[in-house]
């Protein structure tokens, strides 16, 4: 299940829209918080070829399977 957007809504709370049209809204601080500070948010890129969210230049990404399951789990807020 790939990305396709996301939308950083406030420090580690995103707005994450994946290809089969769900969009959920998580805090990611528990799985990226030790990786990526607040100030290096803004480095968030979707990685095209695969589908992951990724900072500061790839340095840390998240697989697209890996960030389904936790924004489904860790989330009760399923935009669409």
């Amino acid at each position: 299940m790939k990305l396709r957007q996301f939308e950083q809504i406030h420090a580690y709370n995103f707005l994450l829209s994946f290809e089969n049209g769900e969009i959920w809204e998580a805090d990611l601080k528990d799985l990226i918080g030790r990786y990526v500070t607040v100030d290096d948010l803004h480095t968030a890129y979707v990685n095209s070829d695969w589908g992951c969210l990724e900072f500061l230049g790839g340095q840390v990404d998240i697989e697209p399977k890996t960030l389904y399951r936790y924004a489904h789990s860790a989330s009760d807020k399923q935009v669409a």
